[in-house]
């Protein structure tokens, strides 16, 4: 399938090809929530065709320390650090109703091969389960019979078989891949894409992760 066209065949849904994965890391659930209720991400796209990434945390998010007691950014160690798999759980509570569909699945597929370090999705993990259901829904004829955000994502971090801090270089990764397979080539507002934008920028003012 050219990276150029979204994805809307059967056959081409079957294989999602987000063409500048690389591997890397992921997040817990108190740090999900606490990305999903701070995040706001806009991604543009200018005249020639470059795309342009403004996102911002509103407010304080909190992060559970490990003896389990929230604590604000401002306090936390520098090792802190929101993990991809975190930024995935953070899309369920952000978008979880929304119908998963072939940007979503690529966009879950770029996230994954960083956060393992794989060429190839894990079977059984995430990304393929993102893109049966993208599969699936496409076929659908109603909405309640389509598969949500939130089933495939809620416990993205204990799917994945390794994880790593989110990167500001793997934010545009997932960027780019949930761009190419949007009929509309959009981002959406709390999807995966924002999500793990929002968690590279909070990274990155954080801990420097760059």
């Amino acid at each position: 399938m050219s990276q150029e066209q979204p994805m809307r065949s059967q056959a081409e849904q079957e294989t999602i090809k987000s063409g500048d994965v690389q591997g890397e890391q992921v997040v817990g659930q108190s740090s999900a929530a606490a990305l999903a209720q701070n995040e706001t991400t806009d991604v543009d796209t200018d005249i020639s065709g470059k795309q342009m990434i403004t996102d911002s945390i509103g407010g304080e998010a909190l992060v559970r320390d490990n003896q389990s007691t929230f604590v604000s950014p401002k306090n936390i160690s520098k090792k802190v650090t929101i993990t991809i798999g975190e930024a995935l759980e953070a899309t369920a509570l952000t978008a979880g109703d929304k119908p998963v569909d072939y940007g979503d699945a690529a966009a879950i597929q770029a996230a994954e091969v960083r956060a393992t370090g794989r060429t190839n999705i894990v079977p059984g993990g995430v990304a393929a389960a993102a893109q049966s259901a993208a599969s699936r829904n496409a076929r659908a004829t109603r909405d309640e019979e389509k598969t949500k955000l939130s089933e495939i994502l809620s416990e993205a971090s204990s799917k994945l078989p390794s994880d790593k801090p989110v990167t500001r270089k793997d934010a545009e990764g997932v960027i780019g891949a949930e761009l190419r397979n949007d009929p509309n080539l959009c981002t959406r507002p709390g999807g995966v894409a924002a999500s793990v934008a929002a968690a590279a920028r909070l990274n990155s003012q954080k801990s420097g992760l760059k």
